[in-house]
């Protein structure tokens, strides 16, 4: 009796959790601790879509202490979907080779720079509007 109780319940522990995890997301803000970019490394990051987009973005504490975002993409290279990595203090595209530097992120609009992404800090908190990232759609959506 007990095992069959034991497993009732852990059955319907699961399927409440795949229930509640099939749910759509209703967050309108995702944040990050401030810490976790103390070190100036840039942290890549991924929001899906509700219809399957995977919209790439990064977050750097830039060499004269001020947290950046931008899509992992830019104006010019997008359509390679390569976007960029870190090397030092300077973030490149992984397709044209252009550097750009960690101070001058978020800074650049157009162009091969990293393409902005609005976000504030906040009692040791990075936030960032999900409607901030969905602007960054257009960068990440192949399936045209």
């Amino acid at each position: 009796m007990f095992t069959r109780i034991t497993s009732a319940f852990i059955l319907a522990t699961l399927y409440c959790l795949v229930a509640v995890s099939a749910l759509p997301t209703t967050a309108t803000e995702i944040t990050y601790a401030e810490q976790t970019f103390a070190n100036g490394k840039a942290r890549h990051y991924t929001y899906k879509t509700h219809d399957g987009v995977a919209i790439r973005y990064f977050i750097i504490k830039s060499s004269d202490g001020v947290i950046r975002a931008a899509f992992d993409a830019c104006d010019v290279c997008w359509a390679e979907n390569k976007g960029y990595s870190q090397k030092g203090d300077v973030m490149v595209c992984n397709n044209c080779g252009r550097r750009f530097p960690s101070t001058r992120i978020n800074e650049v609009h157009g162009g091969c720079n990293p393409a902005p992404l609005n976000r504030k800090v906040e009692h040791g908190a990075v936030i960032i509007k999900v409607a901030d990232i969905l602007q960054g759609k257009r960068y990440f959506d192949f399936r045209r």
